[in-house]
């Protein structure tokens, strides 16, 4: 194998001189590290939650304006409860969205997404 790449080289390159060969010493590693640490601030967290009361959507829009999370929200349990609190959430979490300059959208009958700067919800034009 090694003598079908040593002659390629000399098709490409020319012939090949003894001191540019490389000639392994027993068995070698090359150690690779990463470039720079990752940090957990880097990374995207994708969050359920479940807004059973009004109150529940100060956590939400907290961990939105902090700007790593995307918000996946149960209102179900609000809804069933009182409708006039899951408008009033779905307000201020609107309003909160537009503020972070990020996107909100309903998925499906029963959760909201709310995301980020760095996102925007994908919407089906009719």
């Amino acid at each position: 194998m090694k003598d079908f790449f040593l002659g390629l080289k000399e098709r490409f390159a020319g012939p090949v001189q003894e001191e540019e060969v490389y000639e392994p010493q027993g068995e070698e590693y090359l150690e690779l590290g990463s470039a720079t640490p990752r940090e957990e601030k880097s990374r995207v967290m994708v969050r359920p939650f479940v807004m059973e009361e009004f109150e529940d959507i100060k956590e939400v829009l907290d961990v939105l304006r902090e700007g790593s999370t995307v918000a996946l929200i149960n209102i179900r349990p609000l809804k069933e409860k009182d409708l006039g609190e899951l408008k009033r959430a779905i307000s201020k979490l609107r309003k909160t969205c537009e503020a972070i300059d990020g996107d909100i959208a309903g998925f499906g009958e029963d959760y909201v997404v709310a995301v980020p700067y760095f996102a925007r919800i994908h919407r089906n034009q009719p």
